[in-house]
């Protein structure tokens, strides 16, 4: 049975100009419709729920190798940075072959 990866990307976001939660959802929903619907990937907010200013986001998808996972995390994030105004101020990478 062939091999295939599994990419993970946590990023975390700061967005100064958000003061509600409520400002914080429409920016989190934006970021991850967004993205989901160019990359077919599972994206979720993952952390920092209860904090107006930071955004967490975890993603997951599968790659046929490390180099697709490579070349997909390094697009993902590119695009977040185009549609956002937040900066990325962490990010976690990760590959796991199964």
């Amino acid at each position: 049975m062939r091999k295939m990866t599994i990419g993970i990307l946590k990023i975390t976001l700061y967005a100064p100009w958000v003061h509600s939660l409520k400002e914080k959802r429409m920016e989190v929903r934006k970021i991850t419709q967004r993205t989901e619907n160019k990359f077919h990937i599972s994206i979720a907010e993952t952390d920092h729920q209860d904090l107006h200013q930071k955004i967490g986001i975890g993603i997951v998808f599968i790659a046929g190798d490390g180099r697709m996972a490579d070349s997909v995390m390094d697009h993902v994030l590119s695009f977040i940075s185009g549609i956002t105004e937040a900066e990325i101020i962490d990010v976690e990478r990760q590959t796991e072959v199964w």
